[in-house]
């Protein structure tokens, strides 16, 4: 099967790639959900109800929007959910992905993961990703909303590692959610990550849905600050990692507007999971007219000149433009300066926001 072309560092690409693309008009990657089945319930994520769970696409029209992705560039397909392992397709679509010349990412809870499946996602050198958010087994079973998730966490962990994950061309992560109920405990878990030689993977969470109605789970502007440089000292200190801190990922930067794209489970395009825009469907129109066609994208990978408020003259405004999808979901504009940055007090606005 055939590798991409220059790196990938964990989950961006490079600022040359980037930029490259942003000039040709091209994909780097394409997010897409395969299904929003889900046997988990978590508090703070995305997914609709049950009863708006129709009219998925079908089989082909996935192997359609993977080609189309290609077709423009893309280098990596990330697999969305729902909950990708109890997919019945699954393995057979990244089979698909990797024959067409990607990476295939995935992110997961585990609920699918048994050994057989582990195997087979190493043996295509599938980047996989665990969704984890505590050691403490009750905390993780609630903020999972399924009694007995972290016990299916922790076998599929165990089964990935029997399989051979991590190693060099084996990528391994774990995602995690930052919010009061983890937020002491997310250091110990950085550095224990990092020395089992597994990617960190932590993220600010994005208000909407879910997240919106379960308040608790919020944590301040500048607490999240306070957070981010405890995990950048640690990093330095203890790995030799250097990084600057920025909204919404520890240690990474989120500028995948300019480079990628969602293919919802009904075939609808959005910029990203937390900028709920549709731009166009991919039953109706080809993907590249609708990249091609969309304002919401131009104005995103021109975010420079188009971003509003303190964003646009903050100095770290060339390599970073907060989360935009934070700004959608609590403005409703997604060139709103982000308001869960700490650099934006004075935007904070929301009940989720303020100290």
């Amino acid at each position: 099967m055939k590798r991409h072309p220059g790196p990938i560092t964990n989950f961006e690409f490079s600022k040359e790639a980037i930029d490259e693309a942003v000039r040709q008009g091209r994909l780097l990657s394409m997010e897409i959900e395969f299904s929003l089945r889900c046997n988990f319930h978590c508090p703070y994520c995305y997914v609709p109800q049950e009863n708006e769970l129709k009219n998925e696409l079908s089989l082909s029209e996935i192997h359609d929007a993977i080609l189309q992705a290609r077709a423009l560039g893309a280098l990596k397909i990330i697999i969305l959910g729902g909950e990708p392992s109890i997919y019945p397709h699954t393995l057979d679509l990244i089979r698909f992905i990797r024959d067409n010349g990607m990476e295939a990412e995935m992110f997961t809870n585990g609920s699918g993961v048994t050994q057989a499946f582990a195997q087979q996602l190493y043996d295509m050198h599938v980047r996989v990703v665990m969704k984890m958010n505590s050691f403490d087994e009750s905390l993780q079973d609630k903020l999972s909303g399924h009694p007995g998730a972290y016990r299916i966490i922790q076998n599929a962990l165990a089964r990935l590692k029997a399989a051979g994950y991590p190693s060099a061309d084996h990528f391994l992560a774990v995602s995690s959610i930052i919010c009061p109920q983890n937020i002491e405990e997310l250091p110990g878990m950085w550095q224990w990550l990092r020395e089992q030689g597994i990617a960190p993977y932590f993220e600010i969470i994005t208000p909407q849905s879910n997240a919106r109605i379960n308040d608790w789970l919020c944590v301040a502007p500048l607490e999240l600050e306070r957070f981010f440089q405890q995990i950048a000292d640690l990093d330095r200190r203890l790995f030799g990692q250097e990084w600057e801190i920025q909204p919404p990922l520890v240690g990474n930067k989120c500028m995948r507007h300019k480079f990628s794209c969602l293919v919802n489970a009904q075939g609808d395009v959005m910029p990203c999971v937390g900028v709920t825009l549709p731009i166009g469907n991919i039953r109706r129109r080809p993907l590249a007219d609708i990249l091609a066609a969309s304002q919401v994208l131009k104005d995103l990978k021109n975010h420079r000149n188009t971003i509003k408020g303190p964003c646009r003259t903050c100095d770290k405004a060339d390599e970073c433009y907060g989360c935009r999808g934070a700004a959608f979901q609590l403005t409703g504009d997604y060139l709103a300066s982000d308001p869960l940055c700490w650099r934006n007090q004075q935007l904070c606005a929301s009940r989720c926001v303020g100290e």
